[in-house]
């Protein structure tokens, strides 16, 4: 239900005459405005924001925020009105008609399409006040006498910070740099935090990580270039240069463990010496690599623990997971992604041990298509149970029964913190025979039982006083929390 004040925020952004507003109360009708998108007011609040700083995803993420058209528009109107602030500085730099205050504006978290408008808007929006500027300094003179006399050089009004993320793709390659090159005295400077390209060259990444400001880069994603291993160690040493940079996620196109292979037994060890010049490394993902066997080669020179990890669809074998429970990374992980694998394959043993050695630390646990049946639970469980910060299991699309799910929601209930446990459809609720097809599937799944079971498990949510967790067999209506929330 909304407050008395957010209520009467909603009313003054839908006046069309734009009022005198206290500076306490530009939260609030920021908030309202973005909601209700009220452009034009938006772009007024911008215009005049008397903070040094905005937060855009901390004043809006509470709300449930469909990214629409409608949104998309919000975001460019601040952005104008950011663009507008800038260019009448430039004209009139000792005018004081303003109460724009910003200096630093903070759009990361917010979209992940590198050719959507947003993207589009924010980087033409930096060369076009950079543009401005060195029109506008052409036909102005670059000196005045000030009070004393004395000749002394134009003032330059103080320029705006863009904190955001940035996602590249070819289309938006060549503007995108155009952006990030126009120099730390431009008006309007992107730092960037996150970087995620997306179908480019190796050649080209470098290029972008030469443009960005070292001291900001908190995350890079190279999942979406396939990139084989010669262009990753074309890349890494290049990322040494970013102090801040704390997660990085690898995918290599051609297999890392193949035997026979000198530029892959040549370039594993180069591999891992580049990973070990990163000092502040904490979240390292793998997805789609095949490190099959030498994963203690790639972490053996890290200089620091991880705390989050990610190994789906990595081809590990048993060896993998016992280095990895016996190494220095298991006791401080917090978040941990090991889907798609059989663990009937000699990982059961191994993967109780990591648990056991990271059951202090151990925050997010990711266990989906991983086979786990109801004896191997019954193995798990007790280790599961020692994970006391536990806050999110995922189980999904594992060949559980009704009765094993029900035992687990049961012995969990003890856990404090657990808020959210994705599992499988129970075998008991698929439809003819589960073992002649695969039992992931949804449509073999009869709605009437599965209907009766989840009723069932809500129901001793209920009655335990536990209504805090969420049980769901849905994994997409809940997003992972990102490592740098935990």
């Amino acid at each position: 239900m909304d407050s008395l004040l957010r209520l009467c925020a909603h009313r003054v952004v839908a006046q069309c005459s734009l009022p005198t507003i206290p500076a306490h109360l530009y939260p609030v009708l920021f908030q309202a405005a973005f909601r209700d998108g009220r452009h034009l007011f938006l772009w007024y609040l911008v215009a005049t924001w008397p903070f040094k700083e905005l937060h855009v995803r901390q004043l809006v993420g509470h709300l449930e925020l469909h990214w629409d058209h409608r949104s998309i528009i919000s975001v460019q109107a601040i952005i104008q009105a950011v663009v507008a602030q800038l260019q009448r500085k430039l004209e009139e730099p000792s005018s004081d008609s303003s109460r724009c205050q910003l200096r630093i504006l903070d759009m990361t978290g917010f979209w992940e399409d590198p050719d959507s408008d947003i993207t589009k808007a924010l980087v033409k929006a930096c060369v076009e006040v950079s543009k401005h500027q060195q029109e506008f300094q052409r036909h102005r003179p670059k000196q005045h006498k000030g009070c004393s006399g004395a000749t002394t050089a134009t003032p330059q009004p103080p320029g705006v910070d863009v904190h955001t993320d940035l996602y590249v793709s070819k289309k938006s390659n060549k503007i995108v740099r155009d952006a990030l090159q126009t120099g730390a005295s431009a008006p309007l400077r992107i730092k960037c935090h996150k970087f995620q390209p997306r179908s480019i060259s190796a050649s080209d990444i470098v290029n972008f990580l030469q443009c960005l400001d070292p001291s900001c880069l908190r995350r890079v994603e190279l999942r979406r270039c396939r990139l084989k291993l010669s262009d990753i160690l074309e890349i890494l040493p290049h990322l040494s240069r970013f102090p801040e940079l704390r997660s990085l996620s690898l995918q290599c196109t051609n297999i890392f463990g193949l035997p026979h292979r000198p530029e892959l037994a040549n370039g594993i060890p180069c591999l891992a010496r580049q990973l070990g010049m990163l000092p502040s490394l904490r979240e390292l993902s793998l997805e789609y690599s095949q490190v099959s066997g030498n994963l203690h080669q790639i972490l053996g020179n890290l200089q620091t623990p991880l705390e989050s990890l990610e190994l789906p669809f990595c081809s590990l074998i048993p060896d993998d997971l016992a280095f990895l429970s016996q190494s220095f990374h298991a006791p401080a992980l917090k978040r941990l992604k090991l889907s798609s694998y059989d663990i009937s394959q000699g990982l059961l043993e191994p993967l109780r041990l990591l648990l056991e050695k990271a059951s202090a630390s151990l925050l997010h646990l990711d266990l989906s298509y991983c086979y786990i049946a109801d004896s191997h639970l019954a193995v798990l469980l007790p280790t599961l149970l020692r994970c006391s910060r536990l806050r999110f299991l995922g189980l999904n699309s594992n060949p559980l029964s009704r009765a094993a799910i029900k035992d687990l929601l049961q012995k969990t209930l003890e856990l404090p913190n657990l808020h959210l446990v994705v599992y499988p459809y129970p075998l008991d609720c698929y439809t003819g025979d589960p073992s002649a097809f695969e039992w992931h599937l949804g449509e073999f799944v009869d709605a009437e039982i599965l209907a009766a079971a989840k009723s069932e498990f809500f129901q001793i949510l209920v009655n335990s006083g536990r209504t805090d967790i969420v049980w769901t067999d849905d994994p997409d209506s809940h997003k992972a929390p990102d490592y740098f929330s935990l």
